[in-house]
């Protein structure tokens, strides 16, 4: 059978393909960029491209006629204040192609929306559906609630709040019930769904054996951590209260704390359980759900992260475009430093940087700039990385973005997304002269008036510091070998 899949470069589309293709599925991926699609993973091959932009339809590009279904994982809510609209626009375009081919059926994963008075973001999702459903094609919606799994956005949150917070002043809808589900189970029934005419046209309820309140489910992450939490309840915190406060603490945008916040008024709790009658399952715990999350991250196998979706970033998703450093412009800081130590060592070592390895030298001063950032209502240097061992082109590294990692070349090429008067690029890169090694690094920047030349000047002391000492650092920086888990 023939599938496209809507949204292949995100969190649930990335798990979701080589599910596909185990079920013998011929795969057809609608990305908006060629370029930042995994091309290395072990399926790559394996799947057709195609590149087009479902907000400008214009720009789509060899949409395939032949196919029999279509994933529809696509969200925008993250991206602006007005992402209802966007993501109506984009389920009609979508429809609008879908139209004119031999599709039988779509496939959409919903939110769960058995409360009265909705949230925007639920209310979005729901009319979402009913774009959907308008097409030609069978629509089959599963409806879950938050989505438990290595590098998912709810289990990154709580996590984040769990590790950090030893005690937690909350607003009161940390007691809002939900019933969460394991990705894993997702997987399972968007694998399932997928042309069994039994639940064609119809909408289903998914969720795990556990109905949990938020501070039921930080409660239990502390058990399976062998933390010791205390949550105090404060029921007169304002949602944008509670929205800040989620912003400066975990790794979201302040747009998606928004939008998270506005939901969490609504419980998620399955009440249609008719899909147990089409294809019977049973979906793992809430503890077991975050038992195997762990399990991926101790073993550097996340397959795929929330942070590294462009709908939670501050880039245009043309962003690959800036992965030629401009020439004119700019100014730059270079650092060029030969080495002897063995060049794999080196290589992994700037393979590794940002995250939990951090960034040499001086990381207090990354800390202050990463505060400094969400202050002015940027990323900050929460999202940390996917994994500690391998990064791709997409990937976010703390408040950079990755445009090109080429072992072949030894070249690590990053892009700021903090809030700068300007742009800035910082590349690493192993470089061979006169049989000679040198670790060549170059801070670029291209500043955006006056404002943006002050900033250069008032931050080139701490780069002559900083850019140098981090050099040293990672070419003599012994780290210890990780066994990476086979997938």
């Amino acid at each position: 059978m023939k599938v496209l899949l809507a949204g292949a470069n995100g969190y649930i589309g990335t798990r979701l393909i080589p599910v596909l293709l185990e079920k013998g599925c011929d795969i057809v991926c609608l990305v908006r960029d060629k370029r930042r699609f995994r091309e290395n993973s072990d399926y790559a091959s394996r799947v057709t491209l195609i590149t087009g932009d479902l907000l400008h339809p214009e720009t789509i590009k060899d949409f395939p006629t032949d196919i029999d279904a279509a994933y529809y994982l696509v969200h925008s809510m993250a991206q602006a204040n007005d992402f209802s609209d966007m993501e109506a626009q984009s389920a009609k375009n979508f429809i609008t192609q879908v139209d004119k081919t031999n599709c039988k059926q779509i496939i959409y994963l919903s939110g769960i929306t058995n409360d009265d008075n909705l949230s925007n973001h639920l209310k979005s999702r729901r009319h979402v559906e009913d774009v959907l459903e308008a097409g030609k094609a069978k629509l089959t919606v599963l409806r879950a609630a938050i989505i438990i799994g290595s590098g998912s956005a709810s289990f990154e949150i709580i996590r984040d709040l769990t590790e950090k917070l030893p005690i937690m002043t909350v607003p009161r809808w940390v007691n809002t019930k939900c019933q969460p589900i394991a990705i894993r189970d997702i997987l399972f029934y968007l694998e399932n769904v997928l042309l069994n005419d039994k639940t064609f046209g119809k909408t289903f309820d998914v969720g795990g054996p556990d109905i949990l309140s938020f501070k039921d489910m930080m409660l239990t992450y502390a058990k399976v951590r062998k933390l010791k939490r205390h949550i105090i309840t404060i029921p007169f915190l304002s949602p944008k209260i509670s929205s800040y406060w989620l912003y400066f603490v975990t790794s979201t945008s302040y747009s998606l704390a928004q939008s998270l916040v506005d939901s969490m008024k609504n419980e998620t709790i399955a009440k249609d359980h008719s899909i147990n009658d089409i294809i019977p399952h049973e979906c793992v715990s809430y503890e077991e759900a975050l038992r195997l999350a762990f399990i991926k991250i101790e073993q550097n196998s996340i397959a795929s992260s929330w942070k590294d979706a462009l709908n939670v970033g501050y880039l245009n998703p043309a962003f690959m475009d800036q992965i030629k450093v401009p020439q004119n412009g700019t100014v730059e800081y270079k650092v060029k430093l030969p080495f002897k130590q063995d060049t794999g060592k080196v290589m992994s070592n700037i393979w590794a940087i940002g995250g939990n390895r951090g960034w040499y030298y001086w990381d207090w001063i990354w800390g202050i700039r990463g505060f400094l950032d969400k202050m002015v209502g940027g990323v900050g240097l929460r999202r940390g990385r996917t994994s500690s061992v391998d990064v791709f082109a997409g990937n976010t590294i703390d408040f950079w973005r990755v445009l090109l990692a080429d072992k072949a070349n030894k070249r690590l090429l990053l892009y700021a997304e903090m809030k700068l008067p300007g742009e800035a690029w910082l590349e690493f890169k192993i470089v061979e002269e006169a049989g000679k090694k040198f670790l060549s690094q170059i801070a670029t920047f291209r500043p955006n008036g006056l404002l943006g030349r002050l900033y250069w000047a008032s931050m080139f002391p701490f780069h002559v510091f900083i850019f140098k000492g981090m050099a040293k650092r990672i070419v003599s920086y012994e780290q210890i070998p990780v066994q990476k888990a086979a997938n």
